[in-house]
């Protein structure tokens, strides 16, 4: 019984590169993704800068709480 479905997998498997789908080279070596990565590490970056500012700020507003 084992060998038979080993068999069925060994004998699907080569068929089953169609799964790839279409080249689409073409279309996206049209587009240039530079900026949009800039863009997106621009807003990322101005967001750390605001969490790390909020926790500096709660841990200042903490230790002056506990005194």
């Amino acid at each position: 019984m084992l060998k038979k479905i080993a068999g069925v997998v060994v004998a699907v498997a080569p068929g089953a590169s169609f799964a790839a789908g279409p080249d689409m080279t073409g279309l996206t070596a049209a587009v240039d993704f530079g900026t949009v990565t800039t863009a997106v590490l621009a807003i990322a970056g101005m967001l750390a800068v605001v969490y790390v500012a909020v926790k500096g700020a709660s841990i200042g507003l903490g230790m002056l709480r506990s005194k």
